[in-house]
């Protein structure tokens, strides 16, 4: 299990350098609130569609290899160009291209781990990990580079860190359908027949929404506090180092929780997370929630789609089961929260978005158990 750890390592670390700093780059070229919304709201739906697209053509063409490959190395060479371009058209361009590219990748390569894991599925949170010190290490080296070098070193930094994730990523392995099987015309419609994934999705959703906080508005978060980079990289090392133990310990968390607990509990420590950034302007109280409550929020969240998704995909499903749970997070989800953050942040400020986020991932935990109060039964997707 060397190459999918290795290769979620480089997979975040390329992340980390080059996403949380897209929007302080927006801001430095003289965006607009409007714009800046645009663009942080148009990311996650192509990642939506692209996901989609791309897995499904994986999975139908049993081509995961190629797609992955051709894949990182349409990324490698947007970000190549991304340093050079200046208007706001050239700009959307060029993150359009970007996403497109690397869209499906984390769906493709959990959809990997799983399979090479084979009945030890429950350990993928260790496997994982690898993403989350990747993610830590990164962060702290970004923050300090981009202090001393400017933001286009945060660009070149993720295109080399994925031209190196596109080199091992011929190591993977994937589920494919026996050759003799025909194949559905419209995989995504078979998997929705089953509807757990509605509830199930819904709570991806809030999920995602969360996300745009943490992802792309939490550096100018920071900046409001009057943070520097460098010790912006350090928050995001220290979140990373209160994740790893949940994700070394996935294994158990799985087998003693149902999976939709673990959601529900990763979920609520995200809400519980935004309303303490939205409460504070205390850099050490901001340190703390990084590190305490930070890993018992995305990380379990994560595991817990990521091991609801493979159980309810059928095999030679498994990429499109992926896909749908990663375009729902990092695409329509991320795209609502990015769409309103832009105006949001520019309107009430970085504490101001938190409250908004922390109020709907609460909100929606609460509608998740009204139903199931109201209908008086368990059902699939929250039971």
């Amino acid at each position: 299990m060397l190459w999918p750890f290795s290769f979620y390592f480089l997979m975040f670390s390329g992340f980390v350098f080059f996403t949380p700093y897209l929007v302080l780059l927006y801001r430095d070229l003289g965006f607009t609130g409007g714009q800046i919304g645009a663009l942080v709201g148009l990311t996650p739906l192509i990642t939506l569609v692209g996901t989609t697209v791309w897995t499904g053509l994986a999975d139908s063409s049993r081509r995961h290899r190629l797609v992955m490959g051709i894949c990182l190395a349409g990324a490698v060479g947007g970000l190549a160009v991304f340093p050079s371009l200046r208007s706001f058209f050239a700009i959307l361009a060029g993150i359009f291209a970007v996403t497109v590219f690397f869209s499906p990748v984390s769906a493709l390569v959990d959809s990997a781990t799983m399979h090479m894991l084979g009945e030890r599925r429950d350990m993928y949170g260790r496997i994982r990990v690898g993403g989350t010190i990747g993610f830590g290490v990164a962060a702290l080296a970004a923050g300090v580079l981009v202090e001393r070098y400017g933001l286009q070193v945060a660009l070149y930094g993720a295109a080399v860190l994925f031209l190196l994730a596109l080199l091992i990523s011929p190591r993977l392995s994937y589920s494919i359908r026996n050759t003799t099987q025909t194949l559905p015309p419209v995989p995504i419609r078979r998997l929705l027949q089953d509807p757990r994934w509605f509830g199930f999705l819904t709570l991806a959703f809030a999920g995602g929404v969360a996300l745009a906080s943490n992802v792309s508005f939490f550096y100018p978060y920071l900046q409001e506090l009057g943070m520097p980079e460098s010790r912006m990289g350090l928050v995001f090392t220290l979140g990373t180092i209160g994740e790893i133990p949940i994700l070394f310990f996935g294994d158990r968390l799985l087998q003693r929780f149902p999976v939709y607990r673990l959601l529900l509990i990763g979920m609520a420590a995200t809400g519980l997370r935004l309303l303490i950034f939205a409460a504070t302007t205390s850099p050490a109280v901001v340190f703390a929630n990084q590190l305490f409550v930070n890993g018992l929020a995305f990380p379990v969240m994560w595991l817990a789609g990521v091991a609801y998704a493979d159980e309810l995909a059928p095999e030679g499903m498994k990429s499109t089961g992926q896909g749908l749970f990663t375009a729902m997070v990092f695409g329509f989800g991320q795209a609502v929260g990015g769409v309103i953050g832009g105006p949001l942040l520019e309107s009430i400020g970085g504490r101001g978005l938190n409250l908004v986020y922390g109020i709907v991932v609460m909100a929606t935990i609460g509608v998740v158990l009204l139903v199931a109060q109201v209908r008086k039964r368990r059902v699939g997707w929250i039971a």
